[in-house]
């Protein structure tokens, strides 16, 4: 008997994982739980330079290091999140 869909997306450590995921019936899954992504996947072709505080940046180090990203996505994330409130 086949199990139905998950409802929500687990975390899928291989590449393996992900394509056995992917190779079930996802009609059910709930599409509720993403969020729209639009420059991240991007490719990133342009470079600024700014100075900030050392514990600004110290600030931003911890807190992406606590999401497990890198902190220059995480300041695309800011930056992204400011042009939609624009």
């Amino acid at each position: 008997m086949r199990q139905p869909s998950p409802k929500t997306v687990p975390i899928l450590t291989t590449d393996e994982a992900a394509e056995a995921f992917l190779a079930q019936d996802l009609s059910t899954l709930d599409f509720s739980q993403f969020k729209p992504m639009r420059f991240e996947a991007l490719p990133k072709s342009a470079r600024i330079t700014m100075r900030l505080p050392e514990p600004l940046i110290a600030a931003l180090k911890a807190q992406a290091k606590a999401r497990g990203i890198p902190y220059q996505r995480l300041i695309r994330e800011a930056l992204e999140r400011a042009l939609d409130k624009g």
